[in-house]
Order: C-alpha cells, then structure tokens, then sequence
C-alpha cells in the first residue's frame, strides 16, 4: 500500500461513490491501486478494536464485479476456478482462479444466483486483468457472456457482532436466515437491488452489501445513522490500515502479498479450496503435480518477537535466508507481531523456530497454526 502518493497526483486516482464521505469524516486518503482511499479515520488501532468489539463499516467499492449470464454460465465459472462451485441458488463460494501452472490469477467470491446467473467479486486491483483473463478463457463463448460490471456496483461491509442488529433495523429482509456464505436480493436503507452477502475480510461476523451506485450517498448516511447506541460503541469508520489488520489477524490471504501468480493455491495453504476430483479446470494438471511431487515450500503464520516483521523482510533458518514475509503487523486484538512468510516445507511445522530480520535487526519469530485471532462469539 502506497502511504504516499502526492496531492497532485489524486486527479488521475479512481474515485468511489463514497469519496465525499470519506473525505467529510477527515480520512487520510491514499492511493491504493490507483483509486483514492480512506487508509485511516480516527486510527488504525482503534478502528480495528472498534470493528471487534461492537461494528464497522467498511467502503470496499474499489473491488470488482463481473456478472456471468447464460444456459453455461456456471459451469463456465467451474472451468476457470480452483474450487467444486458445489453451491446452490443463493449460496457463495471463496475460490481461486488459476493459470495454467497453478499461478494464482485472484482470488474470488462467486455468488450463485441461478445456473444460468453468476455473480463474481474480484480484487481492486485484477479488475481489468481478471476480465480479460475470463473472457479470454471462456470454454463456453456462445452459453455463457461474461460482462464487466464494476462500474454499475458499489459496496459497503459491515463487520462486528452488532452487523445484524445494525442492519436489521434498515431492510425487511430476515438477516438471521442468511448463513455464512449465503446472499439474498432485497431493498437494504431503501435502496432497491441490493445484494447482501454474510461474507467478509475481518475475522467477524458481518455483512457485505453490494449496491447500485445511486444508492450510495443513503445506504452510507442510513447505516452511520443507524450505528449510533449499541452497548459496546457506535459504528466506526475504517480505513485500509485496519482492514490490513484485521484480515491479518483472521489469517486471510491478501492478493498481491500472499498470493499471486507465482505461488500456487496448495503452496498457500488454500489446498481446502482446491478440489482436484470435481472435472477440469484451468491449472489443474499443474496442481496435481505439484501435489505428487510434493510442495518445496509452504504460507506458514508467524508469531514474531520484539519487532514488527513487513512484508518482504529475510526469514532465516540457521543463518541462511529461506524466506520472505508476505504480510507482517502489529496485531491490535493480541498485542502481538503477527506475520505471513513462504518458508521451505521442513521448516512449516507449527512450533519452528525460526528468525526475521527486520531492518537489519534479528527477530526470533515461531511458525504458528491456524488464525491468530478467533472471534469469542
């Protein structure tokens, strides 16, 4: 994340339909993959607390969508995904989408609306890629039309045990009846056509809702509004920073740091999502390979000591560098280091000891299992 970006420059940056806001609520905005941000409102800290403890809301309208219409439009998607799109009408899957050697193109969310109806959520970044990659491989160019829609949705996440009771007060929808991963069509602040999902990128529970643009300036005013005078805290804004944070701390992948097209979903521990029996797909061959022969190095968390590991600092084993940070933090919720590495397969065993060098200073750092941050409710 580019933490400085010149003021001249945000005349060419990409902005959302919440950019008014932001800038309203005395954000500092950054560049991020070209779209002009929120990285911080109050702090990185104390909104990422905030989000854990009561609710969040969260501007995700830089992330992409692509709709796929037809009688093959999910099992064009099946084609090009990693993952079974075993779902039914209503339900969402979290899968990567390959190259042919098992490089990571994404990550994404697809949303079932109908066999031939799909809903896809790809990163900020990969919009134009991702869509170009689609199309390109499309098995199905007749039964399945792949369109950009990126343009035409905004989205918002809340996040936090409050997201439900929050929400709830601004639809009719049955929220409750939404299970993880599920979605449902409905009118969300009066705003029509909204997709609500039970999906996030925070270790909480929570909501995302995707929007048409329209809608933006109610369904943000509406869910501030509505955030104010829950028992542990009302709604936070949250940046970027604490996005990073709590992502990190619930151990999810961040495309561009812990995967991308020279590692692969096996390599990164998304092996759950990679299901090698259900037909073809795109990258397939590689994968089973990979998995005959073996994997030469794994995506291991790290509890680091002392020092706060970044993204590219020297992993050492017995003074020899066998790796590099992915993705490295303070982590709020723990006051702990926490960090992401790709380290040999020897060495991935949870309870390794391992060493960052963080800026030239040694670090004693230990591969830990699992998501460093569980919620307790």
């Amino acid at each position: 994340m580019s933490h400085h970006a010149g003021e001249h420059s945000t005349a060419v940056l990409k902005q959302t339909p919440f950019h008014a806001q932001h800038v309203a609520a005395g954000a500092r905005m950054v560049d991020f993959g070209g779209w002009h941000m929120p990285v911080q409102y109050t702090g990185v800290r104390r909104e990422h607390l905030a989000c854990r403890k009561s609710v969040g809301l969260f501007d995700v309208s830089h992330m992409g969508e692509v709709r796929v219409r037809g009688p093959k439009a999910l099992a064009a998607v099946r084609h090009l995904v990693t993952n079974a799109l075993d779902i039914v009408n209503g339900q969402a899957q979290y899968s990567p989408m390959c190259q042919p050697d098992g490089g990571i193109v994404d990550d994404l969310i697809i949303y079932r609306v109908a066999e031939d109806d799909v809903f896809i959520c790809v990163n900020a970044a990969n919009r134009a890629k991702d869509f170009a990659w689609m199309v390109a491989h499309n098995p199905y160019p007749e039964d399945a039309v792949f369109t950009d829609e990126g343009d035409q949705w905004a989205q918002v996440a809340v996040q936090g045990r409050n997201a439900q009771a929050l929400l709830s007060k601004l639809t009719d929808v049955d929220l409750g009846a939404v299970g993880y991963y599920w979605f449902t069509h409905g009118s969300v602040a009066g705003v029509d056509g909204c997709i609500t999902a039970r999906t996030g990128y925070t270790g909480e529970d929570g909501f995302e809702i995707f929007l048409p643009v329209a809608g933006a300036d109610a369904m943000w005013a509406a869910i501030t509004q509505a955030g104010v005078g829950f028992a542990q805290g009302d709604i936070a804004l949250v940046g970027l920073g604490a996005r990073d944070t709590l992502r990190l701390e619930a151990r999810m992948c961040l495309y561009g740091n812990d995967i991308d097209a020279t590692t692969s979903p096996l390599e990164a521990g998304l092996g759950w999502t990679v299901k090698l029996d259900a037909g073809d797909f795109i990258g397939r061959d590689a994968l089973i390979a990979q998995k005959e022969a073996g994997l030469s190095r794994r995506l291991v968390g790290l509890m680091v000591d002392k020092r706060i590991a970044r993204p590219g600092c020297p992993v050492l084993a017995e003074g020899k560098v066998v790796g590099q940070v992915t993705s490295g933090t303070r982590a709020p919720s723990l006051d702990a280091n926490i960090a992401l590495a790709y380290v040999p397969r020897r060495l991935a065993r949870p309870g390794t000891s391992l060493t960052v060098d963080v800026r030239g200073k040694q670090a004693s750092a230990t591969v830990y299992k699992g998501a460093f941050y569980t919620r307790p409710y």
